[in-house]
């Protein structure tokens, strides 16, 4: 059964559109598109801008309140509500830890060592203006978090199983919750090792399930058609989205591997398993139907536990050659056996980030042929974050600063056909502000803060306003739901506007305001935005 996304938003006002992992992949060519192993491992709604202070306020009830009654105060008078809203955009960099990548960035460190590596990525979603991380927590089968289901990764210590001394899921979560950061995890779903030679804990998953890990390639893989297998990585996603406050469940493009010449994937056992139980399906259809019944599971796992917690996928960057027209390259409907057309088309996910990891001027992958073709196919309120190749910035002149602000352009060009966002692989160029890319970013597109778009299933869930109390400068806030919500959202007059001024995490009690008018919103967890709260600071 499809996951049902409304369409719209059920009190935001919709105008104008924004203005006009693991190894890196393999090296394309300008006429051919390559496998990009690990290319996360490196891997709608519309748009919405602010609303007129004029518009109309309410007092008691706001009309798209929870129906409570309460009212708060703005210095002792009745509270005020008006409506407010701003550009939504989901900007995010992926943190790879597979082959120690981003990070840690060595094995072995301190867990005081982490934790300083941590904050200093915390530092650069911050200095760049982005408001996700995109964090790699199961590169193979195993955890970069506490769990008793699979073993502590060898990329933290160099030894599967050994405990770092330091949970950093829950210390990025805390410390990026904090600042206003979402934090989602990226998980590997059959990816048993990046490299089949080192030895693997007793409680890795292909320890426990040998039967089914295969040698293929340079991996060591599981296989899709076994229903253990399954069963192993949904067990994994319920107890991350119910023991931990993530933000997002997120899979790049590895589902099946990316094929050998010649050389085919080794479950001949499930596959006469199936046609011995009467299965009908061609192999590829079988295998493509193993994929779907994942994604679909895993939607549904996360839908009925954590609701607010976004799900989504980023599939290569082509879904099939000659689609759009022009566009040639791999195949990943036969090579992957991956079908995000139908994961969109069915609801399963809240977004899919594409790979677009070619740039603009590249004709046969064209990235503006390509993001209009992904941002065409969104419906139901989801959404296209497109995925982009930082890491090549500076590596040949078709990679150029000014070829990745091109980039954003043109996903900002289809914001009302679903395109809210960018996923850069991955963060390490903007730690070094590599050819200024760090601060080129944060002042010509991320300078004024943004939620994350609303979970496109949750869109109609409204949130009460905050309550409100001014003492002098200094205005204190609570909320009926506090653990419900992400932020307090605080917008200025602005002769006949609300304009953002900032995003507050909801744990915060209290802010200073200068003189003017100011409205203050409450956003949940599943950043759907309340009335702002109208105050008067003389």
């Amino acid at each position: 059964m499809a996951l049902f996304r409304p369409t719209g938003l059920s009190f935001v006002v919709v105008l104008s559109a924004l203005p006009a992992c693991g190894q890196d992949p393999a090296t394309t060519t300008d006429s051919s598109t390559t496998t990009g192993a690990d290319t996360t491992d490196p891997p709608g709604t519309a748009t919405t801008t602010d609303v007129p202070a004029t518009g109309t306020t309410t007092t008691s009830e706001p009309t798209t309140g929870d129906g409570t009654g309460s009212t708060g105060t703005t210095g002792g008078d009745p509270q005020q509500w008006v409506p407010v809203a701003h550009t939504r955009e989901f900007r995010a960099a992926w943190v790879a830890t597979v082959s120690n990548i981003n990070f840690p960035s060595a094995t072995g460190l301190s867990a005081t060592a982490m934790q300083d590596e941590l904050l200093a990525i915390l530092d650069t979603v911050q200095a760049t203006g982005l408001n996700a991380v995109v964090f790699q927590v199961r590169p193979e089968c195993d955890a970069v978090y506490s769990s008793d289901l699979e073993p502590w990764s060898r990329y933290l210590t160099g030894e599967q199983g050994e405990d770092p001394g330091v949970d950093p899921l829950q210390f990025l979560i805390d410390e990026g919750h904090a600042r206003g950061i979402e934090v989602h995890a990226w998980l590997n779903p059959y990816r048993a090792k990046a490299n089949a030679n080192h030895a693997l804990a007793a409680n890795h998953v292909a320890s426990l399930l040998p039967q089914y890990a295969y040698e293929y390639s340079t991996f060591l893989w599981m296989d899709p058609g076994a229903k253990e297998v399954q069963d192993q990585l949904l067990a994994v996603v319920a107890d991350l989205v119910t023991r931990y406050d993530v933000d997002g469940i997120h899979f790049d493009d590895y589902f099946y591997p990316y094929p050998v010449d010649g050389v085919d994937f080794p479950d001949d056992s499930t596959w006469e398993a199936f046609q011995g139980g009467g299965g009908q399906l061609s192999r590829a259809d079988w295998r493509r139907d193993n994929v779907n019944a994942m994604v679909e599971a895993v939607g549904h796992t996360v839908a009925d536990i954590a609701p607010h917690v976004r799900y989504g996928i980023s599939p290569f960057g082509i879904y099939r050659p000659g689609i759009p027209e022009g566009i040639s390259g791999f195949d990943q409907y036969e090579g992957l056996y991956a079908d995000p057309l139908l994961w969109m088309q069915e609801g399963w996910v809240d977004y899919l980030a594409p790979q677009l990891y070619w740039p603009t001027t590249q004709a046969a992958q064209a990235y503006g042929k390509l993001i209009e073709w992904w941002s065409s196919i969104t419906g139901g309120g989801r959404y296209i974050f497109a995925g982009n190749y930082l890491s090549k910035l500076g590596t040949e002149d078709k990679w150029s600063l000014d070829e990745f602000k091109q980039e954003i352009l043109l996903s900002r060009q289809y914001a009302e056909q679903g395109s809210q966002g960018n996923i850069f692989f991955q963060i390490a160029p903007l730690q070094e502000n590599l050819l200024g890319v760090t601060d080129a970013f944060k002042a010509e597109f991320y300078a004024t803060p943004a939620l994350t778009p609303p979970i496109a299933a949750l869109a109609d869930e409204v949130v009460a306003p905050p309550t409100v109390t001014l003492d002098g400068a200094q205005a204190s806030l609570t909320h009926a739901d506090l653990d419900s919500l992400r932020a307090w959202v605080v917008y200025a007059q602005s002769g006949q506007e609300f304009v953002i001024d900032r995003i507050v995490p909801a744990q915060t009690t209290s802010i200073d305001l200068s003189p003017g008018t100011w409205a203050i919103s409450a956003a949940g967890k599943h950043n759907v935005e309340s009335q702002g709260v109208l105050v008067t600071v003389p």
